[in-house]
């Protein structure tokens, strides 16, 4: 059992109580983010979908899971910020997440028809082909919702035609038919030019009376062949039920498509999991509650805490298997069980260390840490369960000390192993998410199964105080090359103004907005959050070898 350190009067320290505080004002502002975001196009939008008798994107997702079951949205702050200038893109015109339909995890992926009628921006793109990826990876069946007017004409040449653009969709249907990944789409409005190729590249098509199919509609047909034809004539759902034989079920409302659906969902077989996921255990309770971790961690990274506390939040039984706990200790590294589930654990410590007449400042990854968390990893491969990353870092320990102790080499060491990892790995990052640390645990570009950033996640190259030090020092510059002199004054507002901008771009909703993160989750949710993610998972069976290439012991 993980020891905790907190005693029941350490809540009522000022300590505890002042951490708690700021992060209700935290929690309000992002609740109230979340509930604008969800507004989709807004109510007059909402309203002109009813009048049209269809269901908007998350109404139809409502309705489609089983009753009672929660949906686990991903991506929600998509878009965020993006595109002022053509009215904006809230959640980028796409609702996607995994939620119960008969009893399974889907992936669910449902155009929003109240923002530009469904159109893709360049976001929407990215946060489908996301979605898909996820999919993939883990094999989840997945549902589309379509109900778009196909590529945002404005912003075509940024949505059209790079690798990870529009056409990407449609690869990654193909792949994921060739892996078996039951797809299933229901045509619920327009579907035209290149996104009509979706559905029709899925297993089954559903498509409601008054939607259209087509791949140029009514006027552009008569502006390039000059044809005058009905929308209904060319490509309307009882015309490809009865003439073209391009869908497989006709219905006649939303509701009925999302009857259908669910019905067909219902009769796939159950699905083969992973050698780690057969030996699930009956989950049990930490033995803390989760509202706990707003007292110990403050939101703005000023306090230090011991992640251990944190993790005896999260861990079945508050039970923890500490892998050389007192080596390297600036990163904690273990085992434990989530949701039932074995795990292998990388998190940063955020403790000063004193030992051996040495201090390490917490958050930093020192040369044996590094050594540690990379022998940690290969075991993990070796025992073939998942890696959980918990970051909360603030880059690799720099000085003459730290080269001389290879903190390049043993650096490098530890990212060759993050990057040749073969088990799920599932990042959370809980604070600071700065330089290289990003990238030795686990960060997006590390291909996690899945992304979390708690609101308090502070996500760059360096911390807001250095950036603009290093920013100022160069604008400085800049201005006695033109021959001006800055006062005093002058420099301390252009510091603030700099400074400013640059944390901007530190809020985890800048990051989510570009899809850097999955999705922003609040502290206690972090656990179910864990375990939807490893629960996801488990629904791929196949195992890669575990290889390293060169490094340097």
């Amino acid at each position: 059992m993980l020891e905790t350190a907190l005693r029941p009067e350490d809540r009522e320290s000022p300590t505890f109580k002042a951490n708690k505080d700021a992060w209700v004002a935290l929690v309000r502002d992002y609740r109230e983010s979340l509930e604008r975001v969800r507004q989709g196009g807004g109510p007059k939008a909402i309203e002109r979908q009813h009048k049209k008798g269809r269901l908007t994107a998350r109404e139809r997702i409502a309705r489609l899971l089983d009753p009672g079951s929660p949906f686990h949205e991903l991506m929600t702050f998509a878009g965020l910020g993006l595109y002022e200038e053509w009215g904006g893109a809230p959640s980028g015109g796409v609702v996607t997440g995994i939620g119960r339909i008969a009893g399974r995890d889907w992936m669910i992926i449902a155009n929003d028809a109240t923002v530009k009628a469904g159109a893709f921006f360049p976001i929407t793109a990215k946060k489908v082909i996301r979605a898909q990826t996820i999919a993939l990876e883990n094999r989840i069946p997945t549902v589309y919702l379509v109900d778009s007017a196909g590529v945002f004409l404005p912003l075509q040449d940024e949505v059209f035609p790079d690798q990870d653009d529009f056409g990407r969709i449609f690869y990654l249907n193909a792949r994921m038919s060739a892996l078996g990944i039951p797809q299933i789409s229901a045509i619920m409005g327009n579907c035209v030019a290149g996104g009509a190729y979706l559905p029709v590249m899925t297993d089954v098509v559903i498509m409601t009376e008054g939607s259209g199919l087509y791949l140029a509609g009514p006027a552009l047909v008569k502006a390039a062949i000059g044809q005058e034809v009905s929308s209904e004539e060319l490509g309307g759902a009882r015309m490809h039920a009865e003439v073209s034989g391009t869908v497989d079920f006709y219905e006649p409302t939303d509701e009925a498509a999302l009857e259908r659906i669910r019905k067909l969902a219902a009769l796939y077989p159950p699905p083969r999991l992973a050698a780690w996921a057969e030996g699930r255990k009956e989950p049990q309770d930490p033995l803390y509650p989760p509202e706990d971790l707003y007292g110990l961690v403050s939101p703005d990274g000023s306090r230090a805490y011991d992640v251990r506390e944190v993790i005896a939040r999260l861990v079945d039984g508050s039970e923890f298997l500490e892998y050389k706990a007192s080596y390297g200790e600036t990163l904690v590294t273990g085992f434990a069980r989530i949701g039932g589930f074995p795990v292998g654990i990388v998190a940063n410590q955020r403790l000063v260390i004193r030992k051996r007449g040495r201090i390490e400042v917490g958050g930093v990854i020192y040369a044996e840490a590094a050594d540690k968390a990379a022998r940690f990893i290969l075991d993990v491969n070796q025992m073939n369960i998942p890696l959980l990353f918990l970051q909360d870092v603030t880059g690799f320990m720099v000085g003459k000390e730290s080269e001389q102790a290879g903190i390049i080499r043993r650096g490098a060491k530890l990212v060759n192993a993050v990057s040749n990892s073969v088990v799920p790995k599932i990042t959370v990052i809980l604070g600071g998410s700065f330089g290289a640390g990003n990238y030795a645990l686990a960060g997006k570009a590390y291909a996690p199964r899945f992304i979390f950033a708690w609101p308090s996640t502070k996500y760059a190259v360096m911390g807001g105080a250095q950036a603009a030090k290093t920013l100022l020092e160069l604008e400085v510059e800049k201005l006695k090359r033109e021959g001006k002199e800055p006062s005093d004054e002058e420099l301390k507002e252009l510091y603030e103004r700099i400074k400013g901008r640059y944390e901007e771009t530190l809020d985890p909703r800048y990051a989510a907005a570009r899809l850097w993160v999955d999705e922003v989750i609040f502290p206690h949710e972090t656990r179910a959050w864990v375990v939807k993610a490893l629960e996801a998972a488990a629904l791929n069976p196949e195992r890669e070898p575990f290889r390293v290439g060169v490094f340097q012991v």
